[in-house]
């Protein structure tokens, strides 16, 4: 008897081995021409058997994204997703690097500071960190982007890896135990928000983007987020004790310390605090134990790391990449080849930027407003206690994941892996899933073994494209809106009713 929503054994089988043929390719890909470190970044063409590992990389990506869109809806099991998810990874956890340079960065940005030099104001380059030539030209001479806890933590790699490869191998251990730490909180998150955790956990552990960036990337997003749901997880357990914000605003505030993306929750982290009614009151007594918490963990960080608030600095200079992926810079290069059509160089993308800066600030305080009225809204409802229960955390949930999703539409900058911010909180809390599993789907096939993005070689063409999908959400925003349609419900409407 088939179960709706439920994928028959004979698919959900295909699925699983086609998805790890898939990984299985791009492992073969990341010894032929992934990010090696004897290797300069001479672009992937000019990669040991460059041919070979990029065909070997599409036909993987093919394969996983095919098998994980198949069961887009839910894995058979919970059980069965974790097993799933963890074969997929095997392949991945014993390549070289995939995708990203990033984690070279990481290792000398440790190595500087190990070597007693400030990360904030010092590039690797002129620290003298030896692994320097392994380091993405365009990184080796700004400040370290990334919070005094992975400071410490990159520094702690060094000592304990030694070598670069020892280093790396430790940071792969970070971004693993990230993951590890995610995958346990999914199933709570998921039942508390009345998600079936089936899905939530297939859609959020085994998305491609997780086994190649995460995992074999070896990104601190990873550790980012593992700290950020388990502090979202304290929270909806929480029940108002004290104790309990007080843990949950530590682990946030580690997160943030981390990565400062994770900021943009703790708006509605401080929403998912209240217990009882939903009141100012309220709201400041228990948002105002979580925030105090969050901001002495911060200060006790920059301390601690002996570097102060020097690390807000080097968030200025991860804009230094201009890509067509981001959808203000892409709008800014369309509007500078129109410009240069009339013989006129506006340089338009740092003012696109600004627009969309801007933008999004509105559309977080507009999200959040919504959340927190929503909220107010179910102090008057009369309805069965378990179904109370999951609508509060739903909402408080889906508005985080949906302000993450803005945060990544609308940043400067936007490579694939930021798109895993969203999908693990979206994933345990929306109730339709297309309108953000089909861009993480998209953003699998962006990169190269050699951390090559595509949006290299689809300057112009990317650019018009993306211009013209945000002139399109822009049309359909203004005629739902205009409809009386465009404004979500707090149990799961607005960008989770998308199809």
């Amino acid at each position: 008897m088939t179960v709706p929503g439920v994928p028959t054994e004979g698919r959900a089988r295909s699925a699983r081995y086609v998805g790890l043929i898939g990984a299985v390719l791009l492992a073969v890909a990341g010894w032929q021409g992934g990010v090696l470190s004897e290797v300069p970044p001479t672009g992937p063409w000019r990669a040991p058997h460059g041919p070979a590992a990029i065909l070997c990389w599409l036909a993987g990506t093919a394969l996983m994204v095919g098998a994980w869109w198949a069961l887009r809806a839910g894995a058979p099991s919970t059980r069965w997703a974790y097993v799933t998810a963890g074969l997929w990874a095997l392949p991945l956890l014993v390549t070289p690097p995939l995708a990203s340079r990033d984690v070279y960065s990481y290792a000398c940005q440790g190595w500087s500071y190990a070597a007693g030099h400030d990360p904030y104001r010092v590039g690797v380059a002129a620290a003298g960190c030896p692994w320097v030539d392994s380091v993405a030209p365009i990184w080796r001479d700004t400040p370290a982007p990334y919070g005094p806890v992975f400071v410490l933590l990159a520094a702690l790699a060094t000592v304990l890896g030694g070598t670069l490869v020892g280093t790396l191998a430790v940071l792969r251990l970070y971004a693993v135990a990230g993951v590890l730490l995610a995958a346990l909180c999914l199933p709570g998150l998921a039942r508390a928000a009345g998600v079936p955790t089936r899905r939530a956990a297939w859609l959020g552990l085994a998305s491609p983007l997780v086994g190649v960036h995460l995992v074999a990337g070896a990104h601190n997003d990873a550790v980012m987020l593992g700290l950020l749901l388990l502090g979202l997880l304290v929270l909806v357990r929480s029940s108002g004790r004290t104790g309990a914000l007080l843990a949950a605003g530590v682990l946030l505030g580690l997160a943030v310390a981390v990565k400062a993306t994770a900021v943009v929750v703790l708006p509605f982290a401080a929403l998912a605090a209240v217990h009882g009614r939903y009141t100012l009151r309220a709201l400041l007594r228990d948002g105002g134990r979580l925030a105090g918490a969050v901001l002495v963990t911060l200060a006790a960080a920059s301390a601690l790391s002996g570097l102060g608030l020097g690390w807000l600095n080097g968030l200025a200079r991860s804009g230094d990449s201009e890509q067509w992926t981001s959808a203000p810079t892409a709008v800014g290069f369309v509007v500078d080849y129109v410009g240069e059509l009339a013989g006129r160089h506006p340089g338009a993308v740092p003012v696109a930027r600004a627009v969309g800066l801007l933008v999004l600030a509105v559309l977080l305080a507009v999200l959040w407003w919504r959340a927190w009225t929503a909220l107010r809204g179910l102090n008057d409802v009369r309805q069965r206690v378990h179904r109370l229960a999951a609508a509060r955390p739903r909402v408080t949930l889906l508005a985080a994941g949906t302000a993450l999703a803005a945060t990544v539409l609308l940043a400067p900058v936007l490579h694939p892996w930021y798109v895993t911010w969203p999908l693990l909180l979206l994933a345990v809390s929306a109730t339709r899933t297309t309108w953000f599993v089909l861009p993480a789907a998209v953003a699998a096939f962006l990169t190269l073994p050699d951390g090559t993005t595509v949006a290299r070689y689809s300057k112009a063409p990317g650019a018009i494209l993306m211009t013209v999908l945000v002139v399109a959400v822009l049309v359909g925003a203004v005629r739902s809106w205009r409809h009386g349609t465009g404004r979500p419900r707090g149990s799961g409407a607005g960008p989770a009713g998308g199809t």
